[in-house]
């Protein structure tokens, strides 16, 4: 039976990849900085889907702290590392991210290959991938990598950073242990428990009627679900040894065709939502004395296109229709009394 290490089990991301796997039949460990979480987990994963107890271990492990990893990783025939370092607040320095990032990867591949681990899936972003650059007409590839003399806000560049340390550790001591990097956009869908990840943010304050308009800018988005999946085709296809591959539902999407579809999806109980998007300049003013829209200063007014193709023609990978994913992420919220 192959044993998976899952790293983070109790973020967004990380408790679908260990859904995911279960239901895909293989024995999961996730680490956790707070071992008192374990029970809400079990209990948000035995409300999705039924799985033997026995199939699930919750240990306790610190991207920021040495100690831990190399039990965490013992046994294991894979290790999906999606645990990131995540501030709740504007870092003061970019090192608040960039260290823990940096570091944790490394110490979660260290002690990977002195387990013999065959393959190691890194949970990347597409802020690896396309910030820094001048506007551009063509969708970013995995061949792009983010511009650090560019304008990169500190998460964007600790994703970069610890992915590039990742790639210099395979090519040189980690050589026996394959790496494999996942690069998604804005990650949206259900929550499994109650939650306040990053990336959901945007639909909970339109929800709130938080944003009386919608920023100047379009991206990618996908589904939670989707990128678990492609975690799990990049941990057991051949084809995926030592490659990237960005996750993306749509190439571009502006925060107004959001707006939209939660209209559009929800009626009356997003009657709060914001109808028009704000005018280019007034949001650059805005970013003066509003610091999310300052955090948004390197995207307003552009659209960062993605493709999936690599991961469509390598690994068979398909994502769901946006729109779903957009209203299922505002039924989750408003199911948990957020965004109401």
């Amino acid at each position: 039976m192959t044993r998976v290490l899952i790293t983070g089990g109790t973020g967004f991301l990380g408790s679908w990849c260990v859904l995911t796997l279960l239901e895909a039949g293989h024995t999961v460990r996730t680490t956790v900085r707070d071992p008192r979480r374990e029970p809400a987990l079990r209990s948000w994963l035995h409300a999705a889907t039924p799985f033997d107890d026995d199939r699930l271990t919750v240990v306790r492990a610190d991207l920021a702290d040495p100690d831990g990893w190399d039990d965490a990783v013992a046994g294991c025939d894979f290790v999906l590392h999606v645990a990131s370092p995540t501030l709740r607040h504007a870092p003061a320095h970019d090192d608040e991210l960039v260290t823990p990032a940096r570091e944790g990867v490394l110490r979660v591949l260290r002690a990977a290959r002195a387990a013999g681990v065959r393959r190691v899936v890194l949970t990347s972003a597409f802020g690896a991938v396309g910030m820094g650059h001048p506007p551009r007409s063509t969708a970013f590839t995995e061949e792009d990598w983010t511009d650090l003399d560019g304008d990169v806000p500190p998460y964007q560049r600790s994703k970069t950073l610890a992915e590039r340390a990742a790639w210099r550790f395979a090519a040189g001591e980690g050589a026996g242990t394959e790496l494999t990097a996942i690069q998604p956009v804005g990650v949206l869908g259900p929550l499994l428990g109650p939650d306040d990840p990053p990336s959901l943010r945007v639909v909970r304050r339109m929800l709130e009627g938080r944003m009386p308009a919608c920023p100047p800018f379009g991206m990618g988005f996908v589904d939670v679900r989707d990128v678990a999946d492609l975690h799990l085709r990049a941990m057991t296809d051949p084809a995926a040894a030592g490659e990237r591959f960005l996750a993306t539902a749509v190439p571009s999407m502006r925060m107004v065709e959001i707006a939209h579809v939660l209209r559009e999806r929800l009626g009356e109980r997003a009657a709060k939502v914001p109808t028009r998007e704000l005018p280019l300049w007034l949001a650059r003013a805005l970013g003066v004395v509003n610091p999310e829209m300052r955090l948004l200063g390197h995207q307003l007014g552009r659209d960062l296109a993605a493709t999936s193709a690599k991961a469509e023609r390598l690994l068979g990978w398909r994502a769901r229709p946006v729109g779903d994913t957009v209203a299922e992420t505002a039924e989750s919220l408003l199911a948990l009394g957020i965004g109401r």
